[in-house]
């Protein structure tokens, strides 16, 4: 039934992004062939090895010699999720993209029901739902603050932005720029781009093997970048908008201060030298001219930003 529905429709490049998962490959390319071969349609497996330092990259090798659906980008040293991410949407040649991770806790069978999905409601982007993680008290807290943090910053409605798997349109990550921890806020980046997203309720399972790369280094940077995204999607195309305003206010109230102060001394002799306040409202209205000054330097280099091409926050070492 799913090779009918499915059979016919353009070709899918499944994307997974690696490091240090040799123990759960095997498992995963059976559960990924199986599932893929089922569906009827034309389709690559695309492994980003993440400058693995295991014995990741010869399991991969050996793997591709049984399979030619298999193909490997190869990192020469750890550059992050995020990166490997960018990396499979550029080096895959489907018109249909799916990722996942490699630790097996995204579920395959998923994916045949939410490329369904993505067609049969015209949609751009299908993100996955863990709605019954089966990870640690500690990991689903954090996961639930930053998912509520994120909603009430960007606007955007999906409920869980750190799961991997997601089903794409091609055309929708194209010349998409990812740093950072930015893959989290792909959905809101795509959402402020126009495209059209929505979300599938999938399975989630514990660990199969190995050790979590998640850490609270990783939150932290992912925060950072979400008030990044804040921002971009607010004032991307014209930071003098936000850095104007509040330099102006500064500088407004600085100045105002200051003149009152020294009508004051006119009228009244009081001092100026000795008080706090007029220290203040001078460096107010100093700080609202370098504000002012930002915002156009910041204009400034977002025209830079459009102008260039070919940006890439990886290095490839070999592609199989």
């Amino acid at each position: 039934m799913i090779g009918q529905m499915i059979e016919g429709r353009p070709m899918i490049s499944a994307v997974i992004p690696l490091y240090n998962e040799e123990e759960n490959i095997p498992e995963l390319c059976r559960r990924l062939v199986d599932v893929l071969d089922s569906m009827g349609a034309r389709y690559e497996i695309l492994f980003v090895d993440d400058g693995s330092t295991d014995g990741s990259y010869a399991r991969l090798v050996e793997i591709k010699r049984e399979n030619e659906n298999i193909k490997i980008v190869k990192f020469r040293r750890n550059f992050g999720q995020t990166a490997a991410i960018h990396a499979g949407f550029d080096y895959a040649q489907g018109e249909i993209i799916t990722t996942l991770d490699a630790d097996l806790q995204n579920d395959p069978q998923d994916i045949p029901d939410m490329i369904m999905k993505l067609n049969d409601q015209d949609l751009d982007v299908v993100c996955g739902w863990r709605y019954q993680r089966r990870d640690k008290l500690h990991k689903k807290i954090m996961s639930r603050f930053a998912n509520g943090l994120r909603r009430r910053l960007t606007g955007e409605t999906i409920h869980d932005s750190g799961c991997t798997l997601r089903v794409y349109r091609k055309e929708s990550v194209r010349d998409l720029d990812l740093y950072g921890e930015m893959h989290r806020y792909i959905p809101a980046l795509l959402t402020w781009r126009g495209f059209m997203v929505g979300e599938h309720k999938v399975v989630h399972h514990k660990r199969y093997r190995g050790q979590t790369k998640y850490n609270w280094r990783r939150l932290t940077r992912g925060f950072f970048d979400l008030m990044v995204v804040a921002f971009w999607q607010r004032y991307s195309f014209r930071p003098v908008h936000i850095f104007g305003i509040l330099g102006f206010i500064l500088a407004a109230v600085g100045g105002v201060i200051v003149a009152y102060l020294i009508l004051e001394k006119f009228i009244f002799g009081a001092q100026l030298a000795d008080r706090p306040l007029f220290i203040s409202s001078i460096l107010m209205a100093i700080m609202g001219v370098q504000f002012i000054t930002t915002g156009i330097l910041a204009d400034i280099m977002v025209k830079i930003y459009y102008g260039q091409k070919e940006r890439k926050n990886y290095l490839v070492e070999n592609v199989v």
